[in-house]
Parts: C-alpha cells; sequence; structure tokens
C-alpha cells in the first residue's frame, strides 16, 4: 500500500545541517536534530518559533497563564481554561490576540478581560508576536504548511523551505492483527528489555485503553518509561482527591468507597466489610479515618495535605508546589473547590521533571517525529483521527489537511514499523483510523480487508518471567454433593461458580438481612415466651444494630418499619400454623450461631429448625428453613413473590431458564428420600409481600399472597390426571362448561380415555390445546355428550388445568430425572476441576450475565495470546490456536 514517503530525521539534518537556524512546528523533531549536531553551535540549531522566541525547551503556556488569570481576574476557573483555549488558538491562526473579538460568538467582557491579562502576562505566544530573526541568518523551514499565521510571522525575509516527504512512495507494512490488547500488549513487552529500551518507542491514543496497560506491563517487567503518566495521573495524586472527594459523604461511605485510600496507607482491611459503612466499624487503625471523614471542611488543602503525607509516609512535592502558585493551601476543604482542582488537572497540563530513559511513549497527537529506530503503533482505530476544532478562525480544509500530512510522517518512524491492532472488539469490528480512506486506494471496513498477519501469542520457551513453578503430586477431591446455589450458578456459567470457591465477596445488606429474619423466625419457634416478654422493640432493636453499618441514617426508619412487619408476619403465620415437633433420621443442625440466641442466652435445640442435610444419593446439600409438619416444608423469603408456575419452570431440566433456580426440586427429592411414597409439600413464605398493605391498611393483612406452594405427588403426571379425585375436581371446580361437560360422564368413561391415550409431555399450553390428544378428547366427548358449542370450552378448560397441574405440580419421574441431572452436572464439576471451567455450555447456552457474580473476572471470548511481529531482536514464526 504505497504512501509519499516522509524524509526520515536523519536525512533532514543531512539537508539541513549547514544552516544556520532550522525551523519546524515539532518539537520532537527539532530536539532530534539537535542531538545530531556533531560540533557545537552558538545559539539555537533546530527548533521551533515558540522555543526560540521565549527560548524555553518546552513552553508551558496554558500552565502558567491560568495561574496569572485566575489569581488576577474573577473569572471562574472553567471560564478561565475556555477563554485561554481560544484566545491562544485564535492568535496563532490569525496572528492578531485581538481577532477574536471579530466574532460575536466571543466578544464578551469576559475575552476582553482575558485578553488584557494576557497581554500582561509572559508566554511564549507574546514574545513570537514580537520576534525577529536576523536577515543575515542563513534559515531553513520544515513543513512549513504545518506552520500558523504567528509562526510565520517571525519567519526572514529571505528562507529555504524543506518539504518533509519525498517523491518517491512508502509501502505500508501489513497490520498484525491480534486477538485482544492484551496479546498486543505483551508482544510490545516481550520484545523489549531494559538494555533495547531506549531504542523503542510506543505509539498510542491517549484515551484507549493502550496507556495503563503498557504502563503496568512495562513496570511489571522493570522496563524503564518516560512520556507515561501525567500529574494526575500519577497514583499518590489521584488517592489525596480521591481521599477529599469521598470525606463529603462520609455518612454513607462505604469501605469499598476508600479501600483504594486504605490499601495506599497499607491497611489491609477484610473484603466481607466491603458494604459497611465506614464509621459504624469499631476498628482502632480506622479512626483517624473516620476522624478526618468527619470534619474535613474544618482542614485546609494544607493540613490535608500534610496529614495525607503522615497516613501514606510519602511526600507529595509537586502537588503543594502547585497548589502554593495556585494559592490554594491556606483554603478550607469545599466540594467547590475540589470541583475546581479536578477540572484544572484535568485540563491542564502540569510540568513534571520526569526521566528521559526508557522506552518512549508516544501520544497520536502530540508529534509526528519520534526518534527511535523500532516503532510499535497500538490501535490504529478511530481515536487516531484528529478532530477538526468547531471554531470561525479555523480552515477546517486545510486543518484537516495538515493533520493527515502529520499521520502519514508519524507512520513512518523509525528503522522498523509495527502496526498492531485488533479486528475485532466485543464481538464488533473496529474501524481503522479515518486517514487509511484518504490514504489507501482499496476499499475497506475494518483491517483484515487489508493487508495483514494475524497472530496468537506463544510464550517463549526460554521466558524467564512469570510465577515459580513447583510439581505437586496430588489429585484434587471428589465432590459429592451440591447446594441449591451453586448448583444454579454451576448450570448458567460453570466460570462463575468457579470464581465463587475462588474469590471473596463482601457481606451485603439484603444477605444480612434476610439471615435476622431466619434467625429470628428460627429462635420464635424454639422461644416463642423469650420474644413475647422481651417484646417485638427489643427484637427490632438488635436488628437495627446489626443493620446500621449497612443502611445511611436516612434509611434506618423506613428499615425499621420492614423489620417490624417482617417480624409481625413470622409471627402470625407460625401461630397460625403451628409446626409439628418431630425426629428426622436425614437432617441435623449446621451448627451455627443465632443472633437471638446468643443476645437472649438461650439454646437452640428444635429437630425442625434450620435443619441441615448432605445426601450423597441425592447429589445435594443444604439448610431447610422449617420442616412444619412430617410433609411440609417451609421457606422463607424476604424478597418478590415468585408463584408457584415460575418454581417449576426455572427448575425445568429439559430447558434451562435464563433465571434457574432447583432450591424446590432439590429440597423435596431430599424430603422424599426421607419420607417416600408419601404427598409433599414445599412452600415459600415471602413475609414482606404484604408490606404495603400492612402499613397502610388498619386490619391485619391477609397472608395468602406471600404464600408460594408447590406440591410432589409420589407417582407420573399420567397416573395423577387418570384418578377419580382429578375428575371430581373438573366436575365440581373447574369453569363453568367445564363442569357441564364432565358433569354429563361417568369416571369410567373418563378413565378409559386417558387410559388408552397418551397426553403429550409438554409444558407449551397453546402446543397441548392443538395436539391429537386434545382432538380427540374433544370428538370423544362430543360423542359421549353432543356436538354442543360448551363441549368445546368445557374440553378446552379441561386441558387448561390438566396444562396447570403439570405446571405447578412436581412428580415422580420428573424427581427421578432431576436425581440423574444432578449426578451428571457433578460429573462435569468433577471432570472441570481437573482441567478447566468453561463459560459456557451445551447444556445451558449463553449465560444470563445478569445472574453473574464475578463478571468482570470473565471473558466471553477465548483470547489467544499473539507471538511477536519479525523484530530486529526477536524472530518469530506465526502460530494459531494457542490457549491462554
Amino acid at each position: 500500500m504505497p504512501l509519499q514517503r516522509a524524509r526520515s530525521i536523519d536525512e533532514l539534518y543531512a539537508i539541513t545541517e549547514d544552516y544556520d537556524l532550522v525551523l519546524t512546528t515539532d518539537g520532537p523533531l527539532s530536539l532530534a536534530l539537535n542531538r545530531r549536531l556533531n560540533q557545537p553551535r552558538l545559539g539555537r540549531f533546530a527548533t521551533t518559533p515558540r522555543m526560540l522566541a521565549s527560548d524555553e525547551l518546552v513552553p508551558h503556556d496554558r500552565h502558567s497563564l491560568f495561574a496569572d488569570l485566575v489569581t488576577t481576574t474573577n473569572l471562574s476557573w472553567k471560564q478561565t481554561t475556555y477563554l485561554i483555549d481560544n484566545i491562544l488558538e485564535c492568535w496563532a491562526e490569525t496572528g492578531d490576540i485581538e481577532a477574536i473579538l471579530n466574532h460575536d460568538r466571543y466578544n464578551s467582557e469576559a475575552t476582553q478581560q482575558a485578553i488584557a491579562a494576557i497581554e500582561r502576562a509572559e508566554s511564549s505566544y507574546l514574545e513570537l508576536a514580537n520576534y525577529t530573526i536576523d536577515n543575515d541568518l542563513d534559515v531553513a523551514v520544515i513543513g512549513e504548511a504545518q506552520f500558523t499565521t504567528l509562526d510565520c510571522s517571525i519567519l526572514p525575509d529571505d528562507y529555504d523551505t524543506i518539504s518533509p516527504f519525498t517523491t518517491d512512495s512508502f509501502d505500508l507494512p501489513a497490520f498484525s492483527v491480534f486477538d485482544s490488547a492484551t496479546a498486543i500488549v505483551e508482544t510490545v513487552v516481550d520484545t523489549t528489555t531494559a538494555e533495547t529500551a531506549e531504542d523503542v518507542a510506543v505509539v498510542m491514543d491517549r484515551g484507549s485503553e493502550y496507556p495503563t496497560l503498557v504502563e503496568s506491563a512495562l513496570e511489571s517487567a522493570d522496563i524503564p518509561y518516560y512520556g507515561g503518566p501525567g500529574f494526575t495521573d500519577q497514583p499518590r495524586v489521584r488517592t489525596f482527591l480521591r481521599l477529599l472527594r469521598k470525606a463529603f459523604s462520609s455518612e454513607s461511605l462505604r469501605v469499598s468507597d476508600v479501600r483504594p485510600i486504605l490499601t495506599t496507607m497499607g491497611i489491609d482491611q477484610a473484603i466481607e466489610d466491603d458494604q459497611k459503612r465506614l464509621q459504624t466499624l469499631d476498628e482502632p487503625r480506622l479512626v483517624p479515618f473516620q476522624a478526618f471523614y468527619g470534619t474535613v471542611d474544618d482542614h485546609t488543602l494544607e493540613e490535608s495535605l500534610t496529614t495525607y503525607e503522615r497516613w501514606a509516609d510519602t511526600s507529595l512535592t509537586d502537588l503543594r508546589t502547585e497548589l502554593d502558585r495556585l494559592d490554594l493551601l491556606d483554603e478550607l476543604v469545599t466540594e467547590e473547590l475540589l470541583d475546581d482542582l479536578e477540572y484544572y488537572f484535568q485540563s491542564i497540563d502540569i510540568p513534571t521533571d520526569e526521566s528521559q530513559e526508557g522506552v518512549l511513549l508516544a501520544s497520536v497527537n502530540s508529534a509526528a517525529y519520534v526518534d527511535r529506530p523500532v516503532v510499535f503503533y497500538l490501535g490504529l482505530g478511530t481515536g487516531w483521527t484528529n478532530p477538526i476544532p468547531d471554531k470561525p478562525w479555523i480552515d477546517a480544509d486545510q486543518k484537516d489537511q495538515q493533520y493527515l500530512e502529520q499521520f502519514q510522517i508519524l507512520l513512518q518512524n523509525g528503522v522498523d514499523q509495527y502496526y498492531l491492532v485488533q479486528d475485532t472488539e466485543a464481538g464488533r469490528a473496529i474501524t481503522p483510523c479515518l486517514y487509511f480512506n484518504d490514504l489507501l486506494d482499496e476499499e475497506f471496513d475494518r483491517f483484515t480487508d487489508l493487508p495483514h498477519r494475524e497472530y496468537t501469542h506463544a510464550t517463549p520457551a526460554t521466558a524467564t518471567s512469570g510465577f515459580e513453578k513447583e510439581s505437586i503430586e496430588t489429585s484434587p477431591d471428589t465432590v459429592e454433593t451440591i447446594s441449591q446455589s451453586s448448583l444454579s450458578t454451576l448450570v448458567n456459567c460453570p466460570r462463575d461458580y468457579y470464581f465463587d470457591r475462588l474469590v471473596d465477596g463482601p457481606d451485603r445488606d439484603y444477605i444480612e438481612k434476610g439471615n435476622l429474619f431466619h434467625d429470628f423466625a428460627e429462635f420464635y419457634v424454639d422461644h416463642p415466651e423469650t420474644v413475647d416478654a422481651e417484646g417485638l422493640d427489643s427484637i427490632v432493636e438488635i436488628m437495627l444494630d446489626d443493620m446500621e453499618p449497612y443502611v445511611d441514617d436516612h434509611d434506618l426508619a423506613t428499615l425499621e418499619t420492614e423489620l417490624w412487619i417482617g417480624t409481625e408476619t413470622i409471627i402470625r403465620y407460625l401461630d397460625e400454623h403451628p409446626p409439628e415437633e418431630s425426629v428426622y433420621e436425614a437432617y441435623t443442625s449446621p451448627g451455627w450461631g443465632n443472633r437471638f440466641a446468643d443476645q437472649f442466652n438461650q439454646p437452640i435445640d428444635s429437630p425442625i429448625t434450620e435443619q441441615w442435610f448432605e445426601n450423597i444419593d441425592v447429589g445435594g446439600k443444604g439448610v431447610i428453613d422449617l420442616i412444619r409438619t412430617p410433609s411440609r416444608l417451609l421457606d422463607y423469603k424476604s424478597g418478590k413473590h415468585t408463584s408457584a408456575k415460575k418454581v417449576v419452570e426455572n427448575a425445568r431440566i429439559d430447558e434451562i431458564s435464563d433465571t434457574p433456580n432447583f432450591q424446590a426440586l432439590l429440597y423435596i427429592a431430599q424430603h422424599r428420600d426421607e419420607r417416600p411414597d408419601e404427598q409433599l409439600r414445599f412452600r415459600l413464605f415471602h413475609f414482606l409481600e404484604t408490606l404495603d398493605e400492612a402499613v397502610t391498611g388498619e386490619d391485619p393483612p391477609n397472608l395468602e399472597p406471600g404464600l408460594t406452594s408447590v406440591t410432589y405427588h409420589p407417582t407420573s403426571f399420567e397416573a395423577y390426571i387418570q384418578r377419580e379425585t382429578t375428575f371430581e375436581t373438573l366436575r365440581e371446580e373447574g369453569y363453568n362448561d367445564c363442569q357441564k361437560t364432565f358433569g354429563k360422564i361417568d369416571y369410567e368413561t373418563y378413565h378409559s380415555f386417558l387410559d388408552a391415550h397418551e397426553i403429550p409431555t409438554t409444558y407449551e399450553k397453546d402446543e397441548l390445546l392443538e395436539s391429537a390428544f386434545a382432538d380427540e378428547l374433544m370428538s370423544r366427548m362430543k360423542s359421549a355428550v353432543g356436538d354442543y358449542k360448551y363441549v368445546e370450552k368445557g374440553c378446552s378448560q379441561a386441558l387448561r388445568e390438566f396444562h396447570s397441574l403439570r405446571m405447578e405440580n412436581y412428580f415422580a419421574p420428573e424427581v427421578d430425572a432431576f436425581e440423574a441431572f444432578v449426578d451428571d452436572r457433578i460429573d462435569s464439576l468433577n471432570d472441570w476441576r481437573t482441567s478447566r471451567f468453561p463459560v459456557a455450555t451445551d447444556l445451558a447456552g449463553e449465560p444470563n450475565f445478569d445472574r453473574v457474580d464475578h463478571r468482570d473476572l470473565i471473558l466471553t471470548e477465548e483470547h489467544a495470546q499473539s507471538p511477536t511481529p519479525d523484530d530486529p531482536q526477536t524472530s518469530t514464526s506465526e502460530t494459531t490456536g494457542v490457549d491462554r
């Protein structure tokens, strides 16, 4: 792919070395030309106009002018930044500082005030406007098309122009296409060492993900670099600003909010505390933070900075100097001041004393020249396209042409250039930089439409970096049982199950609240007299004390109401449906504590509350909240009501739900092992379902809306609907036409039909209504009753009742199939424990990521690493199919 070939820095030096003065608008090019001088020169050899006029190596006008304007005018910080940018830009393009006033949109009192201040302040722009070059000097100008009107104002009457391009063409190397940004960064780091760092440059879009990845990877490999993070990207500066910002929400501040700060201070707070409010924790090491956060608005910036430096055992000299320059150290900390500071640090480049050694990290928008023999270009997407300012003093076509020339030059730096790109990201094609459309003749939409080579990354066999490995002769334990929650997670996303085992998670407010309700229900079954004696005031106060770390103060009143109504509702239910004491061989106490038993010093020894089981034959384990009777199980739920139909649907194994939940089915499978051949019922008690009614109504609300029951029948569905009791239900409790139709036949007619015809095994109502079975039932009923319209409706109503029975109940074959399903899942689990847990399976397909707890740890694509493209230091070959 030919482009116009750009002259290298060495070629430009060879052309210009005999001139007295060489001018360019590219700062890095001027520095590179000066480095090639082979003999001393008096004065500057190569320079930019602003460098020449100001006698500064790198002018920082926005930085110095901002401080002058905010300390000498009444302009706001945002207004100051906006005005400086527009005035300097218009001044450069037109050569006249007051030209901006010719445009009504910008001609304001604030603009005039800013112009007056800028004219009084020192800046390279003012120096440039007043500077002249001695006409006796032999001057060369490189890339005059890049010069602004203000730049050109200093040019002598006679000078030579040097084009940055030759008449030859440049063949753009093929793009190296990788699967991920990580693979690209690893390729750069793998081909760079501390010894070769001075020969390498990396060009990337500062707004992309690459800078952070590259900087982290180079630091990990102990490879020096510069040109990376700016002043505000320094972790200590960011942490200090975050410390102040978070202090203004101290009442609702969570440990997770300040964890980066605590980590910086060397405090390793338990992950379980992440959702707790910082001010509620009783830990000596947190007392200084709690005190600071409670009184931050009484501190000046200097006092706050001194406190932070003491905690972090560090010195932020640059930050202190910058705050002093802005005359802010004695200012009290306020949210408005923090807003201004954060805006300032994001908008103004603050000079830092940075070592100029190691890999050069260059921004695509900073300069066109990179003085390194090996240059890596990362990404090359649309972020590499310079936006053209929509300003009346900007000639858009001319500016676009300038940017296009800079892009061509940028692509040709170094002896060897490597264009490392991704073709897709998150399943979408990445659009190449728009300048390629102007430079290349061929049609393309993505990088793989252009000449390219695809790479995967193979770790070199001689690599010495990474973790040390030690061979361990052992085999993994075999899993024999699984809980209902883990089974649901495993079915939805096996890798999410895997990370559940590895990664600690914070205690959540809703989990803590649910645990308290469960503890109360268990305690009330054992000790109702204690609850009556102590009163619900004491119970709710205990619960509030435990919930306070998780809940903001303004939410405590609402929570108290919820706790009151929840406990009252549990008491009502247990009083109206008193449990039957019994002993069960398949269950034991889990042995964990109970908040109220500890508070009132009462034992929990009931054999029917919070009963643990682990059944290898069933493959399940778990805790049943209450065995209310020998055939009735109860589970307390503090969440929203779930219908029986939804309970059955979520546990289907023939078609996995998006919200799989196997609790009811697993607990029934367990309990039928204890009570074989009995009808069993599993009931969900949503004790907060009537919360609104309880708050607004006078009478105690009806408990029924919060109850969901699923019944297990120790027979098949087909045998169940053939029973005489089912027939009588259709005759006596069905819809009118159903009662009328089946009331005119006897049970023998009903049974003989069902015995001779197989009802479809389907959970879809329409499929049942449109089946051959439905036609045959209609024909038989019309033959027995007569060809009446109500017979058609009556048969349809009977079929709907059959469908409801299947959708709201469990039958023996279904539970048998579920036990086999659990065995298969445990077999797969044990296989994955010796290899790798997949993200998805053929069983459930793509996971429901709304139900995934560790989304940030799960890659949706199997990313392969990529080898280095042909490199002056490393020779590699293309490989494929290497799994990370």
